[in-house]
């Protein structure tokens, strides 16, 4: 494919467009948001974290009140 055809199909812009203040704007927003969203596709694909199974739990028994008393608490 030859120059002027991709300019005429619209798949290049000229110079002007890129550099200019606006289309700076359009750029830095549409990479914050391909950011925000691969965050939270990755977020979304992981396996949820509970906090609370790794904080100690203060319900536990100190001895155990099965009627096995040598069973896991």
């Amino acid at each position: 494919m030859n120059a002027p055809l991709l300019s005429t199909l619209g798949i290049l812009f000229p110079e002007s467009l890129v550099r200019s203040h606006p289309f700076a704007v359009l750029a830095a927003f549409v990479a914050i948001n391909t950011m925000v969203y691969v965050t939270l596709s990755v977020a979304k694909a992981l396996p949820k974290i509970w906090v609370r199974d790794y904080l100690p739990r203060g319900y536990e028994r100190a001895e155990t009140r099965s009627i096995y008393p040598d069973g896991e608490r």
